[in-house]
């Protein structure tokens, strides 16, 4: 039942109220008035007996202090006499015309009239005869009257009395206390409400809505009580309730109910209860209407629980929050608005405080209090939304305000105040600014040219570098076909659509291309590509930065040529070197061989001298032999064809030890295990070969000691070969790995055996290095790359 129903129901009651009290205290003063009417007509019976013989006029006198209308009427119902007020309220006179009372009834009342009459004679008292009758200038009237017969002497009826009252007015209330108890009883009946009338706790009736919403039978009902069907969350209140209606201070309370019907289920009704009391003021009944509330109830408990969680987020809130009613009192507010304010006090200790007295409070925080003081009343006058609003603090900070007003029903309810620093964004985006200009000025001038093309190869951008390049102004550039404005060959046509193609595969790529300026000049451009993509990650063109590299170009050829010359004239060194060897050579073993008969011829006859001076010939002729063979040697290092193949280093060693000359005081030692490699064997011999001649003949000590190990690192291999000799000089260990470098005045050194070594590990992307203490030995380090 909605609140009009309610409403009109509580009229309707009070209005059944008011006329009962009236109808009560109209009937409490009429049975008086006829009580004491009866008493005066048994006073007045006895005279009246005596009086009927008399004449008219002592007649008239004995009526004279009845005050209700007063009748005397013979056995046919003819006035007799009547007093004045009888006169007044009928409008007829007995003295000038006759009356006859049966004819003024209404014609509805004549039957009931004759029972009534026989009645009167029967017993000789008529009381409380109710009937319609016409008057003369009042119309038709309800009377009620209470009449007695007179007899005579002998006993017998000779008249009749009576006194007649107007119950016009009581007969109308009753009919509308009828009317009105009818139409109360259809509102129970048809009300939505459940209706319960209650007398000392036991149900005394219930109507149909109630009957229906529980599923109960009115019989079943009126064995229980509402306790009995019901309960009560707040039962303390309940109890306050029930205490404040006995003691008559309240008649009218409301609960809530949880009923429980007949099914098993149950629901929650809005209980409203009005106490009736009698005159004493003691409880006579009372009513309860039921309003099942059970949606309102289960969205009660929704909206509860989303304004948990509304204020659960509000609270958990990254953004100072502050929720103000339309009075600008402080409804709701989250520990971050009180850090930002540095408010001492908690959220909830500001609820229902004044905005405006806290806003004066703290206004001078703000670089200019004034401004925020009229700008935040500027913002409530207009009640319009309101987003990131810049307020600056003058310990540096800087806030961002969102003003949200709360409209419900058109009708304006309070604001949302949304507090966020942005101190470090601000920062980040004047310093984002700031490096945007500044790489934008970069790029404007840098030595790249920077061009950007949508998807359909229209320039939206280019740099002044690109603009430089194509030679052509930058503006003339916009929204032109970057294919046409380059000028390329079919060739590089393709080679660009193809890149292209790769962009819209979400590619990038550099590639070279020629092109051919307006001006007939040809350059040549490195190109590194990029997709571009719009704002969902869809590629939407390109992006790609150019390099001319037309001097580069021309660089390599010229290199090129270089490169190409000097292998022509390596080749013809290498030539040169073979026909050298062999021409040197030659001379070299007649001179020998001539020294060598010499000497086996004349040994005998030539002195000391003579002898010694034709072995020093034979060992420089054998030196010289030896430093041809170097040079050849190292002059194939590089132009040889490497044969890169499984290479045992330990048996290399164990090769090289039975071929060079190794004294009987020197032992050569393999530490561990050495690998197995990939490379060209011959250069691996001739690099261990180099390094063991050395050590070998370098020893001084009695037990000489060469000693061969390795080790293995994720990209090279490497090598240390240790002698415990003479020791090299710190100020030769550079110098001893360049031709023709030797140590000290040791003629039988070429100066040639290092240098070979290192141009091998060179060829193998390797290093070497040694460590060495004069009188202490030395040892050589080299990596050979895997």
């Amino acid at each position: 039942m909605d609140k009009v129903d309610i409403s009109i129901l509580h009229r309707a009651l009070s209005r059944e109220k008011k006329a009962r009290k009236e109808a009560e205290r109209l009937l409490e003063s009429k049975s008086k008035e006829l009580y004491d009417a009866s008493l005066h007509l048994k006073e007045a019976n006895g005279r009246l007996e005596a009086l009927l013989s008399k004449d008219d006029s002592k007649i008239d006198g004995a009526f004279v202090n009845i005050i209700d209308p007063y009748v005397v009427m013979d056995m046919t119902t003819k006035v007799v006499n009547m007093n004045t007020s009888a006169k007044e309220f009928l409008g007829y006179d007995h003295t000038k015309e006759d009356i006859t009372l049966s004819e003024l009834v209404h014609e509805d009342y004549l039957e009931y009239t004759a029972e009534s009459f026989k009645t009167l004679l029967q017993v000789g008292i008529l009381k409380n005869y109710n009937v319609q009758i016409r008057t003369q200038h009042n119309g038709d009237r309800f009377v009620n009257i209470n009449a007695s017969l007179i007899y005579d002497e002998e006993g017998s009826p000779i008249a009749a009395q009576g006194v007649i009252r107007d119950i016009t007015r009581e007969i109308e209330i009753k009919e509308l206390l009828e009317q009105q108890k009818q139409q109360q009883d259809i509102i129970v009946e048809n009300s939505s409400l459940g209706i319960l009338l209650i007398e000392q706790d036991k149900i005394v009736k219930a109507n149909n809505a109630f009957i229906e919403l529980l599923g109960y039978t009115e019989a079943e009902l009126k064995k229980l009580s509402i306790d009995a069907i019901s309960t009560i969350e707040d039962v303390s209140l309940y109890r306050d309730l029930l205490d404040d209606n006995e003691r008559g201070e309240s008649d009218r309370f409301s609960i809530i109910r949880k009923f429980h019907k007949k099914d098993g289920t149950s629901i929650y009704g809005k209980t409203s209860v009005n106490t009736l009391r009698n005159e004493h003021g003691g409880i006579d009944y009372k009513v309860a209407m039921i309003e099942d509330i059970t949606n309102d109830k289960i969205s009660e408990e929704k909206i509860r629980a989303s304004e948990q969680r509304l204020t659960t987020l509000i609270r958990n809130f990254q953004n100072g929050i502050l929720l103000e009613d339309e009075n600008r009192k402080m409804i709701l507010t989250n520990q971050k608005f009180c850090d930002l304010f540095a408010i001492p006090l908690s959220p909830q200790k500001l609820k229902g405080l004044d905005c405006r007295k806290y806003l004066n409070k703290y206004k001078e925080l703000f670089v200019d209090p004034d401004y925020i003081i009229k700008r935040i009343n500027h913002i409530l006058n207009k009640k319009e939304l309101v987003l990131s609003d810049e307020l600056e603090l003058v310990d540096g900070r800087t806030f961002e305000l969102d003003y949200i007003p709360l409209i419900i029903d058109d009708v304006y309810k309070g604001h949302l105040w949304s507090y966020s620093d942005v101190t470090l964004r601000k920062n980040y985006r004047k310093n984002l600014e700031i490096q945007k200009e500044k790489y934008g000025s970069i790029i404007a001038n840098m030595n790249l040219g920077l061009v950007e093309i949508n998807a359909e190869g229209e320039i939206l951008l280019v740099n002044n570098r690109y603009s430089e390049m194509i030679d052509i102004n930058a503006e003339d550039l916009m929204g032109k076909d970057v294919l046409k404005v380059m000028g390329l060959d079919e060739a590089n046509l393709d080679k660009i659509k193809a890149q292209f193609e790769k962009r819209r595969r979400n590619e990038s790529d550099s590639y070279e291309i020629e092109v051919k300026l307006h001006n007939g000049e040809k350059r040549h451009w490195l190109i590194s590509g990029a997709p571009k993509y719009d704002e969902f990650g869809k590629v939407n063109g390109s992006i790609g930065v150019h390099l001319d590299i037309t001097k580069q170009k021309e660089l390599e050829q010229q290199k090129q040529q270089l490169v190409n010359e000097l292998e022509e004239s390596n080749k013809g060194l290498q030539e040169y070197a073979h026909i050298v060897s062999h021409d040197l050579k030659s001379p070299l073993r007649s001179v020998s061989a001539l020294a060598t008969w010499l000497y086996d011829d004349y040994k005998d006859q030539l002195d000391e001298s003579g002898r010694y001076n034709l072995k020093m010939m034979l060992e420089k002729v054998e030196g010289m032999d030896k430093l041809i063979t170097g040079i050849l040697k190292y002059s194939t290092v590089n132009s040889d064809t490497l044969d890169h193949k499984e290479v045992d280093v330990n048996k290399v060693i164990n090769e090289i030890s039975e071929i060079i000359f190794i004294p009987e005081h020197v032992q050569i030692k393999i530490v561990g295990k050495l690998p197995i490699i990939i490379a060209d064997k011959t250069k691996i011999h001739q690099l261990f070969q180099n390094f063991l001649s050395n050590a070998v003949v370098n020893i001084d000590k009695k037990e000489g000691l060469v000693e061969i190990e390795s080790k293995e690192t994720p990209t090279h291999w490497q090598f240390s070969v240790k002698d415990n000799g003479v020791g090299i000089p710190k100020e030769y260990h550079e110098k001893i790995f360049k031709i023709f470098q030797s140590i000290g005045n040791n003629e039988r050194s070429t100066g040639i055996g290092l240098s070979i070594v290192k141009k091998i590990i060179d060829l193998y992307h390797g290093s070497v290095w040694l460590e060495s203490e004069i009188g202490r030995g030395t040892i050589f380090y080299f990596t050979l790359k895997k």
